[in-house]
């Protein structure tokens, strides 16, 4: 009731002429930024930092939370309509959300399932983190590296679930998502790997340029062979009553939204995870309930997994942020700055110190949370027209957003270079009919689990024991176990069933 009480106490706080119109404000550009390929929500929240030192503390905090968590929600625009995410965690919704839109002529419908997974998922996550903030970041500090390396292999050995039936080609890829990753400087001895001799491997390989290549610039080459100009042309009007969501649609989406939400805000906690993570955790454990359509065609269930699960840790990321003092990812850490900046130290007496600015911030987001809902439903009319464009001119057109973005995030040719080389790959994969979802999760969480796997070694001196200590790692582990297990225990058991029936005969 306490906590209520002092939520109502930050609404007070907000509604005020300067604190609404910098929360919309926030919301407008943070849509604005997240469907523009290569920028993402740390290049906005940082280069928007600026405009915010004429404001109090609290508006200006407020305005760069708010574009912050809209950026979640403007990601999946490009991404449904070009098949480009506007930003990293938007990865997985292309690949149900583009479908939807093009081969199954529903791109109202696919934004709409999107936008509403997001305000759903990102609800739940400003609810818990109302109720348990400074519990649920008392948890993530639970996560150490061995903690989070048994969580990272969990995910790891789920990736075979994105790829159906197929489990050999889930590990392939998989391998192949790791090797990739595992190019550049070596996180903790600074010794070069896979490099080649070339410089500009040193860095690794961005991710965005990546991702946008492996997406968007291969859907390019897709498109230019297939000749696909009737399927992608939109003659019929499209309106916003006339993209409403079906009764059945909600019920489709509702039950992953709810998963991922829950998820997402768990993820968001994690130090490190972040809203990529989360948008693909979520995704990965949808493959293990039923959906009404395979993920990857078209289905409602696929966008409503991940952009549920992106917006749930975008909210849940400010927990740990706020009770703490510890950023959970890079946008965490220039809103951690800016606190600083204005004199302001977050932590666990915050809440006690500065309750106005802390319950205005969360106040805030709700209120974003709304705004970005009804600004992303009200130029759905609009962005539909994109649609509409033919063929020969989307094409030149993504083209050109293609490189821009990889250009943008590395200020060199090189990120274009990495664009071209992964749309090729991608367009061999597609040709070949293999999933880039496997490659790009391991690609993701690689890192993640090297930096961390490599850190328990050192604080263990080697011995494995480290893993199995703690309550939380032996669980993951179990669970770790279990799944390596499952697929030979279940060749046994069914070689056995079919031997016992054989003699049965």
């Amino acid at each position: 009731m306490e906590n209520i009480n002092m939520l109502l106490q930050g609404f007070s706080v907000l509604l005020t002429w300067q604190n609404v119109f910098v929360t919309f404000l926030g919301a407008i550009l943070g849509l604005i930024v997240g469907a523009m390929p290569g920028i993402g929500s740390l290049a906005g929240v940082a280069l928007l930092l600026p405009l915010t030192y004429s404001f109090n503390p609290t508006t200006a905090v407020i305005m760069l939370g708010s574009l912050y968590y809209a950026n979640m929600f403007g990601g999946a625009f490009s991404a449904i309509l070009l098949n480009i995410p506007g930003d990293s965690p938007a990865v997985m919704t292309a690949l149900d959300g583009y479908p939807m839109a093009t081969v199954k002529k529903r791109p109202g419908q696919a934004l709409l399932v999107s936008n509403f997974s997001s305000f759903i998922g990102g609800f739940i996550g400003m609810i818990i983190l109302t109720f348990t903030g400074p519990a649920l970041a008392n948890i993530g500090l639970k996560f150490g590296p061995s903690e989070m390396t048994a969580l990272l292999l969990v995910a790891m050995t789920s990736i075979g679930w994105l790829v159906g039936e197929n489990p050999s080609k889930g590990l392939l890829l998989t391998l192949f998502g790791i090797l990739l990753a595992c190019m550049g400087m070596d996180t903790l001895t600074g010794s070069p790997r896979y490099d080649f001799g070339n410089e500009y491997l040193l860095g690794g390989i961005p991710f965005t340029p990546f991702v946008i290549g492996m997406v968007g610039f291969s859907q390019v080459m897709i498109l230019m062979d297939e000749r696909l100009v009737k399927a992608k042309e939109v003659t019929e009007k499209l309106t916003i009553r006339g993209s409403l969501l079906t009764k059945h649609d909600l019920k489709r989406l509702l039950p992953p939204a709810l998963r991922s939400g829950v998820l997402g805000t768990f993820m968001g906690v994690l130090p490190g995870a972040g809203a990529t993570a989360a948008s693909f955790m979520g995704y990965a454990v949808q493959k293990s309930f039923k959906s009404e359509e395979p993920l990857g065609s078209g289905a409602v269930e696929g966008i409503a997994s991940c952009e549920a699960a992106n917006n749930g840790a975008a909210a849940g990321s400010f927990a740990p942020l706020l009770a703490l003092g510890i950023p959970g990812s890079g946008t965490g850490a220039v809103l951690l700055g800016g606190l600083m900046l204005w004199g302001l130290n977050p932590g666990p007496l915050l809440f006690t110190n500065e309750p106005d600015f802390a319950w205005g911030l969360i106040a805030s987001l709700f209120l974003a949370n709304v705004v970005a809902l009804m600004c992303a439903w009200g130029v759905i009319p609009l962005l539909i027209k994109i649609l509409s464009v033919p063929t020969r001119l989307i094409i030149p057109c993504i083209t050109v957003i293609c490189i821009v973005g990889s250009y943008s995030t590395s200020n060199s040719m090189y990120g274009v270079l990495v664009m071209l080389i992964s749309g090729v790959l991608g367009y061999v994969m597609h040709k070949f009919r293999y999933p880039a979802a496997p490659v790009l999760l391991a690609f993701v969480l690689a890192p993640m689990l090297e930096s961390n796997m490599r850190k328990s070694f050192i604080i263990s001196r080697g011995s494995l024991d480290i893993f199995f200590d703690s309550p939380l790692s032996l669980a993951f582990m179990t669970i770790f176990i279990v799944i390596l297990l499952f697929p030979a225990a279940r060749a046994v058991f069914g070689s056995f069933t079919r031997t016992k029936m054989e003699t049965a005969k």
